[in-house]
């Protein structure tokens, strides 16, 4: 299997914002040699200017943290500027009406966050058709244990996001990782929070992940593809 480094847009108020350390309250408009402005087209374009990949990540932040409807807008503006890319979509979904109305826009695939569920209903019912993302913050896991324990609910792909390593270059989580690739040996898990570089993505693929979520090292100009 091909590693697949996943470049990330953390949406907020329309606009493209920067990740430091997974504290949300204190993300700003990004600025980037990427693009001019943070509008979120531009920025994907100019992600994936710089590495061409086959999905692109996108955290409306307006609606994991506030609890909005995801940001239509900027999603489909991002589709348009980029129709032949998948997007992996984390709106805070919690329900299943909440994702079968995100699904009927047809704008991605929609990634189910461990912090956003209170029971595992939603990650059985939905199966492939989503992305898990098993979220932590400080060594802490968030959202219900048995969703971290339990493979036998986890779809096909599944992100080990470390909060607290998002935007902050000290190196992906590996002891997350490896916990997550010796439960679920068939499923593909993906890394998010940390990379600063090819020297990660290689101890990546040496640990057993299939991919990496990566923001902060294309835009510093530390990986191109």
């Amino acid at each position: 299997m091909t590693f697949r480094v996943i470049p990330v847009i953390d949406l907020r108020g329309g606009c493209v914002v920067r990740a430091r350390a997974g504290d949300r309250d204190a993300y700003a408009p990004i600025r980037t040699p990427l693009a001019s402005g943070s509008a979120p087209a531009d920025i994907a374009c100019g992600l994936l200017a710089a590495y061409p990949a086959g999905i692109l990540y996108v955290a409306d932040l307006d609606a994991i943290v506030e609890g909005r409807a995801p940001d239509l807008a900027s999603l489909r503006a991002i589709r348009l500027a980029c129709p032949d890319v998948a997007l992996w979509v984390d709106a805070g979904f919690s329900n299943l009406a909440g994702v079968g109305s995100f699904l009927e826009e047809d704008l991605g695939r929609p990634v189910i966050g461990s912090e956003s569920q209170t029971d595992l209903l939603l990650v059985r019912a939905l199966g492939d058709r989503s992305v898990l993302s098993l979220d932590s913050r400080a060594g802490a896991l968030l959202g219900p244990q048995e969703l971290h324990a339990d493979p036998s609910c986890w779809p096909r792909d599944v992100i080990v996001m470390t909060l607290a390593s998002v935007g902050a270059k000290g190196g992906p989580d590996h002891a997350a990782l490896t916990r997550a690739i010796i439960l679920a040996p068939a499923v593909s898990i993906h890394a998010a929070g940390g990379v600063r570089g090819p020297d990660d993505i290689v101890a990546l693929q040496a640990l057993g992940a299939a991919g990496a979520l990566v923001a902060s090292a294309i835009h510093d100009g530390a990986l191109r593809g």
